[in-house]
């Protein structure tokens, strides 16, 4: 693939291999026959508008917000399998999200990602405290990502 001369390529951080990080709670509430539906969290825009219209090749019901607030109404009102959020963005932070998901829907509430830039072992502790399943690292490898958002996907 060639390049504009003022672009360069960036690799990939690579996700690393971990567990889910999902335990003890239940799988999320996958209706046979319905698309997945998936949430996104972050406000940078084009970067969400994008990942929304991979998300949507792929056959995924997609929605995409761009603060804390709408997040917690979007979930609300959507009712997400799967949300992906951003940890810095304005009104809330993605663990205040995560942490207001949990206490309303607890076990049966959907599988919560944190999409961040913010990549530091205690980052991770703190995605985990706040009720994140997965933590994935920006700028991530989209086909690393479809691989775990495909493995929510109920089978066919």
């Amino acid at each position: 693939m060639c390049l504009p001369r003022n672009v360069r390529r960036v690799p990939y951080a690579a996700m690393p291999d971990t567990p889910s990080l999902r335990s003890g709670f239940d799988a999320p509430r996958l209706i046979p026959g319905r698309p997945l539906r998936i949430l996104l969290a972050d406000d940078d825009r084009d970067a969400t508008l994008s990942l929304g219209t991979l998300l949507r090749l792929e056959g995924y019901e997609v929605r995409h917000v761009y603060d804390g607030d709408a997040a917690i109404a979007a979930v609300r009102e959507f009712e997400p399998d799967l949300v992906l959020v951003d940890i810095g963005m304005p009104k809330l932070s993605g663990y205040d999200v995560a942490r207001h998901i949990r206490e309303r829907y607890g076990k049966s509430g959907p599988v919560l990602v944190a999409l961040t830039g913010w990549k530091q072992a205690s980052d991770r502790i703190l995605a985990t405290l706040a009720g994140f399943d997965h933590h994935v690292a920006k700028p991530y490898d989209p086909g690393r990502l479809l691989e775990l958002v495909r493995s929510i996907t109920p089978a066919k």
